[in-house]
């Protein structure tokens, strides 16, 4: 993986990226306000300061800024600022380029490497935004057209020769679901200078409420599905969901949004949009799948995929397009398989919330006899989700350890106790107590027969662990690695 793609960016809000002749745009967060950040701004060459006009500012400190020969822009919204101003001194490049989002409570991430993949398979250049990392890769093969159409004999695709079509994609690290507009706009910027046709963004609820994608239309969407979490942002499970349906407001006039119509709260949501297409459990084919997927909610994730670019790239069936996925390598950190020297499997994935944890156990519970579950939560998130991800790892191991996972300002200990509330007492005697997680894990693999399955969840790609501010190394692939 390479480095990240940008150090200094031309209109930012954060200090670090500040370029002289820059613009530093003053977002008050929820622990910090960038007021107080302006010093350092003027300091690495800032010289426009753009305010929220709500903001009260110092007098030193507007002194300061007219010492500096920097100028104060107010502004109504910060952060619809910020946006705007990253879109312009970008060149506008979102309307350069055709985009793909991909929303919903868990599937996303999936979801856009799914997309990511069956573009490239077909012959574009498509670039990513996502949760595991960003990536470009441009589309090399000397005839263009004989790559995109040349493989459809007999009604069905020569999936052997793609691999000859793409050369040298980069992968760049991803730190938020959906970045700050200052990276995100620069990032299209260089899709564009890269000549990538495609763009497949994931699209998190929060990015549509502190308006990082504002500016940005979407020529297709997937709605996933909806369920509760992220309650440390959103006090109502209302309020959630009208952030979710805010990708209605960023579709292009007719853009198809694929949306899982078995979801209640998805449905409601945007079923009534004109172009919007409901895919039920009915609609699911029996097609065969990779390895590397699995679960009916993966199912899911594959054919709204094929049935998304089979709308905006007619060319081929959905049909056609699934079939695509069948040498898909899987996801970094979503149920990506390593196996012990006695045979054991062991399965890294995200899953974080209850619906997930749910979902990924009762796919391995289909393959094991002796399910060993790792689960802890992280602090400073949705508190309400801990005793029902405690008993989700209860209801469906047979073995569970409760651990920690990234505590950050919260005692690991009392999140731990928060996850044991939610057993029932009828399965306390299958838990185990390990704050160490790196232990627990050991202590995991160590019970494991041939035939087991052990499932390290919560952190997925992630290979650091966060406590009191710090950020440490941590990488579960390595623990197992090491065994």
């Amino acid at each position: 993986m390479k480095k990240n793609m940008f150090k200094f960016f031309p209109v930012s809000a954060h200090t670090d990226h500040i370029m002289p002749g820059g613009t530093f745009v003053c977002i008050k967060g929820y622990k910090l306000n960038g007021i107080d950040f302006i010093p350092q701004a003027l300091e690495y060459g800032a010289r426009t300061i753009v305010i929220e006009k709500s903001q009260e500012v110092p007098s030193d400190m507007l002194m300061l800024i007219k010492s500096a020969q920097a100028q104060v822009v107010y502004v109504d919204d910060a952060r619809a600022a910020l946006a705007d101003l990253s879109a312009q001194a970008a060149g506008y490049p979102a309307k350069k380029l055709r985009i793909i989002a991909v929303t919903g409570t868990k599937g996303k991430t999936t979801s856009a490497f799914l997309l990511r993949h069956m573009l490239k398979k077909a012959g574009y250049s498509v670039a990513m935004l996502s949760t595991v990392h960003n990536s470009i890769a441009k589309f090399t093969h000397k005839d263009t057209l004989t790559c995109r159409s040349g493989y459809a004999l007999n009604n069905q695709i020569d999936t052997s020769q793609y691999g000859e079509c793409h050369v040298n994609e980069e992968i760049f690290p991803s730190e938020l679901t959906t970045a700050q507009p200052d990276y995100v706009h620069q990032f299209l910027k260089t899709c564009v200078d890269k000549g990538v046709e495609w763009v497949v963004l994931e699209v998190a609820a929060q990015a549509f409420s502190l308006e990082r994608v504002r500016g940005i239309f979407f020529d297709a969407a997937i709605y996933t599905n909806f369920t509760p979490e992220h309650g440390e942002f959103y006090p109502t499970l209302k309020e959630y969901a009208q952030a979710k349906a805010r990708i209605l407001e960023h579709l292009k006039p007719d853009a198809p949004l694929i949306f899982n119509a078995d979801n209640q709260a998805v449905a409601q949501s945007v079923g009534f949009y004109s172009s919007a297409i409901g895919v039920t459990k009915n609609d699911l084919t029996n097609r065969p799948y990779p390895e590397s997927i699995m679960g009916v909610y993966n199912l899911w994730n594959i054919h709204m995929a094929a049935l998304c670019l089979a709308r905006v790239l007619p060319q081929y069936s959905a049909e056609h397009y699934q079939q695509l996925v069948m040498d898909f390598a899987g996801v970094p950190g979503r149920l990506e398989k390593y196996v012990l020297k006695n045979g054991a499997c062991v399965y890294i994935d995200y899953a974080h919330s209850s619906a997930a944890v749910a979902a990924v156990l009762s796919a391995l519970r289909e393959k094991t006899d002796h399910l060993i579950v790792v689960n802890g939560c992280g602090g400073d998130r949705d508190k309400t989700k801990r005793p029902l991800m405690g008993c989700d790892s209860a209801a469906w191991g047979d073995l569970v350890f409760i651990t920690s996972d990234n505590p950050r300002s919260e005692d690991p200990m009392a999140i731990i106790t928060d996850m044991l509330a939610g057993i029932p007492p009828a399965h306390m005697y299958k838990v185990v107590v390990e704050v160490d997680r790196e232990k627990a894990i050991r202590a995991a693999c160590a019970q494991a027969s041939p035939s087991s399955i052990i499932a390290l969840l919560g952190k997925g790609p992630d290979e650091y662990v966060i406590i009191k501010g710090v950020k440490y190394p941590f990488s579960e692939k390595t623990i197992i690695a090491n065994l």
